[in-house]
């Protein structure tokens, strides 16, 4: 239990003498105390005003009485208006550092959180976009993971459908049967970034073809229609659909060479996943539930045979879950696709981490599922996030104009190589040690560029301002890991580290008491970051630690301390900082540097 949920509970347990009424607990609000005002936690006395019948002043007073003479940890109390700030014993921050044990033992909840992200397309290589959702898909495993749910991790693979098609016919017409084994492109070796180069090269014959047809008089709608190449590919998808043995053996084909590809780049970023789902396994799925809405009348048929939901009622409208001539919609494989998860792991919250402009989408799978009766509807989350932007503009992938995730993590791994050996620290690393540097600070840089943002809003990535080892930045924060353990390691040569006395007569400085303070809000920020569905709670809050602790390193000595006990304290105050970086990181995938 915090001092914060002490506190709280204290003051409950004492209204009803205090004030002859009781207290819900959630009335009282408990906060960290300004660093403008005199305190630690401060207790917010409005609300409760209903129940105390008294002014702030007066409430706030006969609470911090109590408190101060009820709780030991508590020193000293003061009001500003209805602020309530409550002063904690200099032992009580002592204790904390010298008795917490390394890492974090969470409560099992006994409830199971599949978080399906990734779901790329087969038709091109996973792309800056792509990436943030990785980011953020494993971040958010991380941090529910950390906060005793058991997660699955799920990637709903798009593999089928008209533009999986469109680089199927671009190869057939234009790939002189190039692989990614005879190519003599050394990018298209990986076999995503060729099906990719087809996509593109599809879109290139497309425009062409329509800029010929309207030449010959035709409307741009109807060159859209009928440009050979576009026809070529409707083709190709009917045959799909009935099964025709020689388009499905090139299917197959291709999206081995993306699945290739795709393995490589997620091993790469540092991503992973317990299950995988096939659009081409799912999609045909949902009719049978639609008939069964049909029956249940939660659906109606239209006088062409289409099959719709009207959700005017809840604030939506009518949506289409079948076409009239019998084939799914993108709803009607997700209707099915969500009892197949249920089906295989029986989860309590089902979170789909898609970017912002499917937000319409999941609010009616949500609807859906709840006026189907499905036991896992009202755990449905859509994980909203919004787009990335590059300094030159926005990226479109059918133009060839994006930013591929394997490019990208190599230039920021060359970055952080430029950046960190122009500062010279690295001359005794082995080759080996520094390659892993480079790709620590270069991942690290990237993930945590991602995850500072809240993930609503859209980013403009800038890779040289991620990398910067004096900002707001994931270097920095490691920066910071690597200094701790380099003063552990010094301090290891000197005396006995190891040795951890269960208290310590010893006044605090400030900037000791204001490290410890942000250290003591792991658990509680870990958890804050779970309930909003936030990464960037934990990232911000990683930076804090990082920036508190370097304000501490310079205001306070560790290894030349005048007294041992001083030493002593502040070393393994060192150590705690160090191993709460790591623990914040680790939960969201980003690696940290012993040395840099």
């Amino acid at each position: 239990m915090t001092i914060f949920q002490e506190i709280q509970t204290q003051v409950q347990q004492a209204f009803p003498t205090l004030f002859g009424s009781e207290v819900e607990l959630n009335k009282i609000t408990i906060n960290e105390t300004p660093k403008d005002f005199i305190g630690d936690i401060t207790l917010v006395v409005f609300p409760l005003l209903k129940i105390t019948k008294k002014n702030p002043e007066e409430s706030a007073k006969t609470i911090g009485e109590f408190l101060v003479n009820n709780n030991k940890n508590i020193t000293a109390y003061n009001i500003i208006k209805g602020f309530l700030n409550l002063e904690i014993n200099n032992d009580y921050w002592i204790n904390y550092v010298l008795n917490q044990e390394s890492g974090i033992k969470n409560q099992d909840k006994n409830e199971t959180v599949l978080i399906e992200y990734a779901s790329p397309n087969t038709n091109k290589p996973i792309h800056l976009g792509h990436v943030r959702n990785n980011v953020l898909g494993y971040a958010l495993a991380g941090i529910y993971k950390a906060n005793g749910f058991n997660v699955i991790k799920a990637n709903l693979t798009n593999d089928r459908g008209i533009h999986i098609c469109k680089s199927m016919v671009a190869w057939q017409h234009f790939g002189n049967g190039e692989t990614p084994e005879n190519t003599t492109d050394l990018k298209c070796r990986k076999g995503d970034h060729l099906v990719g180069k087809y996509y593109v090269e599809f879109d290139k014959h497309y425009k062409q073809q329509i800029a010929d047809l309207i030449e010959q008089g035709k409307t741009k709608e109807e060159a859209e229609k009928q440009a050979p190449i576009m026809l070529a590919a409707q083709e190709m998808l009917l045959k799909w659909e009935n099964g025709d043995a020689e388009t499905i053996a090139l299917w197959k084909t291709m999206n081995a060479w993306v699945y290739a590809g795709f393995d490589i780049t997620y091993k790469s970023l540092g991503v992973d996943f317990d299950k995988f789902y096939y659009e081409s396994d799912t999609y045909l799925l949902g009719k049978t539930i639609v008939d069964e809405g049909l029956k249940n009348n939660v659906f109606f048929k239209k006088e062409d045979g289409s099959v719709w939901i009207d959700l005017t009622e809840d604030g939506l409208d009518q949506k289409l879950v079948l076409r009239a001539d019998g084939t799914s919609v993108y709803i009607t494989q997700d209707i099915g696709t969500a009892d197949l998860k249920y089906a295989d792991f029986k989860m309590d919250q089902s979170i789909y981490v898609v970017g912002n402009e499917q937000d319409y989408h999941f609010k009616v799978l949500k609807l859906i599922m709840q006026k189907l009766g499905r036991p896992y509807a009202d755990g449905i989350h859509h994980f909203s996030y919004g787009m990335v932007d590059l300094p030159s503009g926005k990226m479109k992938s059918r133009e060839g104009t994006v930013v591929d995730a394997d490019d990208l993590i190599a230039d920021m791994i060359n970055i952080a190589k430029e950046q960190t050996e122009a500062l010279g620290k690295i001359d005794d690393f082995t080759e080996d040690e520094k390659t892993a540097l480079f790709k620590t600070i270069g991942l690290g840089a990237l993930k945590f560029f991602l995850l500072r943002v809240d993930p609503k809003k859209r980013i403009l990535f800038d890779p040289k301002e991620s990398i910067d080892l004096h900002g707001f930045t994931g270097p920095f924060v490691q920066y910071t890991y690597a200094r701790t353990r380099s003063i552990l390691r010094k301090a290891s040569q000197q005396s006995n580290i190891d040795h951890r006395p269960s208290t310590i007569d010893y006044t605090l400085h400030a900037s000791e008491k204001e490290l410890i303070k942000v250290l003591y809000k792991y658990t509680i920020i870990l958890e804050d970051s779970c309930k909003e569905m936030n990464p960037a709670k934990l990232i911000d809050y990683s930076y804090e630690v990082a920036k508190t602790y370097n304000k501490f390193y310079n205001d306070c000595p560790i290894l030349a301390a005048e007294k041992e006990e001083e030493k002593i304290f502040r070393l393994h105050l060192t150590e705690q900082t160090g191993n709460i970086i790591k623990q914040c990181f680790a939960i969201v995938g980003i690696d940290v540097p012993e040395r840099m």
